[in-house]
């Protein structure tokens, strides 16, 4: 494993994300029991996804200077 990747990639720390956000949930009184975690991670995951290809696009179309190489 030499590659990294920003930590907002990663599907560990979004299922731990989920599931600290679905108990902490439960302590307020939030109904959790039909949540099925896997299902609402992949739904964050596609929406991370999608939310960083906009910023993506909209970064460069903003952008002022041409990438070189």
């Amino acid at each position: 494993m030499t590659e990294s990747k920003p930590w907002y990639l990663s599907r560990t720390i979004w299922a731990s994300i989920i599931t600290i956000a679905t108990a902490s949930g439960s302590l307020f009184g939030l109904p959790g029991s039909g949540i099925d975690d896997a299902a609402l991670t992949d739904a964050v995951l596609q929406l991370v996804t999608a939310v960083s290809g906009v910023v993506a696009i909209l970064g460069r179309v903003s952008a002022t200077t041409r990438i070189g190489g």
